[in-house]
């Protein structure tokens, strides 16, 4: 260390003392007096008579311009007369004006020659100013010969000399280092009162060098120096004062000395000073001294004060915020080196404060400090890698500098390297190193440590699974505020993983993640007000947490509140922001959002309808495994909606929903394999994918199954089985299988017959409206089957399934009315019932419609159009239409009479129905008596065409056109 050297220039008490001779001591009164004037007029004379003390003396008084004015060039003058006559003083500040070139031209070379003059005469302060010169003024640097002349100038006592020789030992220039020698000339020099020699030995006492560390010597060599006013000194003072060093700490006699040393400009104490205010110690806490006192010691260009008044102004503390003035400082300080401003320089391009953000100058200063060993440049710089950013991605590099970082404790790197251990990313997998380094910064109290290992113990890596360690970790970094660790541990609370279930807890800590901003957490709280889970149910809040989180960009919550806007839970039923939510969760690659928007293109809410549109998101969502979407899709190349039908692409995504599971798919595809669509018919995978739909209860397996047993389809015929399954769906609230089961109760297929039961079964599905049911209920109560005759029942179960078009039950309601059954008699009623069952093709209504206009009940009697009905009737194989046709013949009603057309009537007839209650089997006797046995022959050849499939109304109308007997 270099001290501050400082020269006493009472030149008149060296050169004077000795020097009494008439005039001249009368000028030394004179001056002493500062009487300048008398002065130069005693020593002039002498001057100008060569008298070499009155020379040296009268240009001291023209150097210094004292009652004269100054002139350089007639001091150098007097002094060269002095010289020469070798006068050792004049010597002296000759030379010294050659090296300061004043007076004359500035040449070292002249004045290291006149100053080694004097030094020859042996006077100490030339010595020691030529010790000075071969330092570093003037001359080639040249320690062996400043330390000689340090020495001789110290040997005779001059305490200037004796601290510089003092220095030269201490560090060691030019000569061995020796702490002993160097304390035992700052101490002869500090005995003198030499301030500088003691500030010298206090540092040498504060650190131990040739002598044991003792802060207390050192604490009391600083103070005789700062009490001469010695600025390092008053700054050593105030330091140790600051720390309680060789004195009670004191913060208030540490600001005193601080500043006595900052006034001085001293930059040192200006920057403790600065330390002092911003911590509040020993003044009260001002951020505006604090910047201040930095700004004075930046200006001097100390870095650390650079780097710390850039750090206020980075944060507006002390001073407005102002990135650019930030940047300012942290470049001066940077450029000295200092590795903390081009750790923050690097940070400021990173963020792009006060700077265009440019990752490539961010890296390069993080690597300025990094390479400095700054630990938070390393991890810096180890995030960049890993991230790619102004560096090429490289795990391995990432992985070097968190270790570097982490080495040195820093817990941000050791969890950064326990993640890259954890991930296998550029090093090999290793979870009990993850844990390793995560336990490090854990032993430090880092959060995000915490969490990871929370989460290892959670996920059983590296450990065994751990749900009590996992919540314990997860805790210890929630309560330090850590978001996603709150949020997990919300997790563990809703599941009841390593603590006891509880809504209440996991909402309160989903709240705190989601205060943060978290995202996951935002969702999960609203999931919990949609389902009342923690709290009262609550959609509004539901919505608006959601709203948060999806207004952030996060596609599950974009997704959920497409779905409250689609039910309007919590806010107002409204497709279209249905649509633009799911929209922008589809974007991202969210599945059940691109199903969800496929869906409202199919239905056409909140846009067109786009059957192509639909397809589209159905696909994206389908190619990435969601179940749903493949089904939807299958089902839209089944019906062709959107594409060309295709039925082999439908079975192929029906497979592939199947294989994953889903009910429906599997279902849809045991129907394709039974019916042979886009597939060979094979009735036994048909059997297999419906009965895992049906073994995950899906209704509509369930009642195939039992219809395939039922009709020995696929399986062995087994009603029991039939019944079984039909019963699961039944159970369901499915109707048909309702219906069906109620028919094997009336039946008594399967299980024991039971009427209560089948009108049990026959009520539950007539309720959902199922039309088949309604029939069956009202032809029990109408037969009295399972309960009391109802006729009033009987007829309102009826109208309800006629209601919906179902033609038997049309056909029996008509007849009610014809019986005055449950209704009064109403044959137009009657006759509009049976025309809508006649209209659909049943052919007993036709026939009671070719009944009603033969004989004109309901309708004026009109025999073609009662021959229009039974033909209808009759085609359909009705026996007893094919008999009345055969009447209307016989008798010539509407038509040519033709016996040999109403024998083979009333044939076809009896062969349709052979009981006796058929009146065919009478009429064709009474008939046979009226014709030749020719005409029978033909009435039974004619019998045999008419039989044949589809060959009635053709052949009845060609015969009928020849008109012969």
């Amino acid at each position: 260390m270099k001290v501050k050297k400082s020269l006493s220039v009472l030149f008149f008490s060296l050169l004077l003392s000795n020097v009494c001779f008439a005039g001249f001591q009368e000028g030394v009164t004179a001056y002493n007096k500062n009487d300048f004037t008398t002065a130069i007029s005693n020593w002039m004379p002498l001057a100008k008579n060569g008298n070499a003390d009155a020379q040296l003396a009268m240009g001291m008084m023209y150097q210094n311009g004292q009652g004269i004015q100054q002139d350089y060039r007639q001091a150098a003058e007097l002094y060269r007369k002095a010289a020469k006559q070798g006068h050792a003083n004049a010597q002296l500040l000759l030379g010294m004006m050659y090296r300061d070139g004043q007076g004359i031209p500035q040449d070292f070379s002249q004045a290291v020659d006149w100053i080694s003059k004097a030094a020859g005469q042996g006077d100490a302060l030339s010595q020691y100013t030529l010790g000075e010169m071969y330092m570093d003024k003037g001359v080639h640097q040249d320690y062996s010969q400043a330390v000689a002349w340090y020495r001789k100038a110290a040997e005779q006592g001059m305490a200037e000399s004796q601290s510089e020789l003092g220095v030269m030992y201490q560090f060691g220039l030019g000569m061995s280092q020796d702490f002993n020698q160097a304390e035992s000339w700052y101490r002869k020099a500090a005995d003198q009162g030499f301030a500088n020699a003691q500030f010298a030995l206090g540092t040498m006492y504060q650190n131990g060098q040739g002598m044991p560390q003792d802060l207390n010597q050192a604490a009391s060599w600083y103070r005789k120096a700062a009490d001469q006013g010695f600025a390092n000194a008053q700054s050593a003072l105030g330091a140790m004062y600051q720390n309680g060093q060789g004195v009670p700490q004191d913060f208030n006699q540490a600001t005193f000395w601080n500043r006595k040393a900052a006034d001085q400009g001293q930059v040192v104490a200006q920057y403790n000073l600065a330390v002092m205010y911003l911590n509040g110690q020993g003044v009260p806490q001002d951020l505006n001294q604090a910047a201040s006192w930095y700004r004075k010691a930046a200006d001097q260009g100390d870095s650390d004060a650079e780097y710390t008044l850039g750090a206020m102004y980075q944060v507006g503390q002390g001073v407005p915020q102002d990135f650019n003035q930030a940047v300012a400082l942290f470049h001066k300080a940077a450029d000295q080196g200092l590795a903390s401003a081009q750790y923050s320089l690097g940070v400021m391009y990173h963020n792009g404060q006060g700077v265009p953000q440019d990752f490539n100058q961010a890296a390069s200063w993080s690597r300025k400090a990094a390479d400095q060993g700054l630990a938070d440049a390393q991890s810096n710089l180890g995030v960049m890698y890993e991230k790619g950013l102004g560096v090429i991605q490289s795990f391995n590099e990432a992985a070097s500098w968190y270790r570097k970082a982490a080495d040195q404790g820093l817990a941000l790197a050791q969890t950064n390297l326990g993640a890259m251990y954890q991930n296998g990313q550029g090093v090999p997998q290793d979870f009990n190193q993850a844990a390793s380094w995560y336990r490090k910064a854990v032993d430090q109290g880092f959060a995000n440590a915490q969490y990871n290992l929370g989460v290892m113990y959670r996920d059983g890596q590296g450990m065994s699974q751990d749900f009590n360690q996992a919540a314990f970790w997860l805790r210890k970094a929630a309560d330090q505020g850590q978001a996603d660790a709150q949020s997990d541990l919300g997790v563990m609370y809703e599941k009841g993983l390593g603590v006891i279930q509880s809504f209440n807890e996991a909402a309160s800590w989903y709240r705190k993640a989601a205060d943060q901003g978290l995202v996951r957490a935002q969702l999960n709280l609203g999931a919990m007000y949609a389902n009342g889970q923690g709290m009262p149910q609550d959609f509004n809040q539901a919505a608006s947490w959601y709203r948060k989180a999806a207004e952030q960009g996060f596609a599950n919550a974009q997704y959920k509140l497409g779905v409250m806007y689609e039910k309007g839970q919590g806010l107002p039923q409204d497709f279209s922001q249905a649509a633009t939510w799911y929209r922008k969760a589809a974007d991202q690659g969210l599945a059940p959002a691109q199903f969800n928007l496929g869906a409202m293109y199919a239905n056409g809410q909140g846009m067109p309808q786009d059957f192509n549109q639909a397809a589209s998101w159905y696909r994206k969502a389908a190619v990435q495994g969601f179940a749903n979407a493949q089904y939807n899709l299958g089902v839209m190349y089944r019906d062709g909606q959107g594409m060309t039908q295709d039925f082999k692409q439908a079975v192929d995504w029906f497979h592939k929903a199947a294989d994953l599971g889903l009910a429906n798919a599997q279902y849809n595809l045991g129907v394709m394999y039974g019916d042979g669509q886009g597939i060979p018919q094979n009735f036994n995978q048909s059997v297999a994918w419906l009965h895992k739909a049906a073994d995950q209860g899906f209704a509509n397996a369930q009642y195939n199954l039992g219809v395939m047993y039922r009709d020995g389809q696929g399986l062995p015929q087994d009603y029991k089985q039939a019944a079984a399954w039909l019963h699961k769906a039944a159970d369901q609230g499915f109707a048909n299988a309702q219906y069906n089961l109620g028919v094997m109760y009336g039946e008594g297929q399967g299980v024991p017959q039971d009427f209560n039961q089948a009108i049990a079964w026959f009520h539950k599905a007539a309720d959902q409206g199922l039309a088949n049911a309604q029939y069956n209920l009202g032809v029990m109560y109408q037969n009295g089957q399972g309960m009391p005759q109802d006729f009033n029942q009987a007829s309102f179960w009826y109208r309800k399934a006629a209601d919906q078009g179902f033609a038997t039950a049309q056909f029996s309601l008509g007849a009610m009315y014809a019986n005055g059954q449950g209704v009064n008699i109403d044959y137009n009623q009657s006759v509009i019932l049976w025309r809508k069952a006649a209209d659909q093709g049943l052919a007993i209504a036709e026939y009671n419609m070719g009944f009603s206009f033969a004989n004109g009940h309901g309708v004026l009697k009109d025999f073609k159009q009662a021959i229009t009905w039974y033909r209808k009737a009759a085609d359909q194989g009705l026996a007893i239409a094919q008999n009345n046709l055969g009447v209307m013949y016989s008798e010539g009603q509407g038509l040519p009479k033709l016996k040999v057309v109403a024998y083979a009537l009333y044939n076809l007839s009896q062969k349709s129905d052979p009981s006796n209650q058929n009146e065919a089997v009478q009429n064709i006797r009474k008939l046979a008596d009226s014709m030749s046995k020719k005409s029978i022959e033909d009435a039974q050849n004619l019998t045999t065409e008419l039989a044949k499939p589809g060959n009635f109304l053709k052949t009845l109308d060609q015969y009928s056109s020849i008109g012969r007997e």
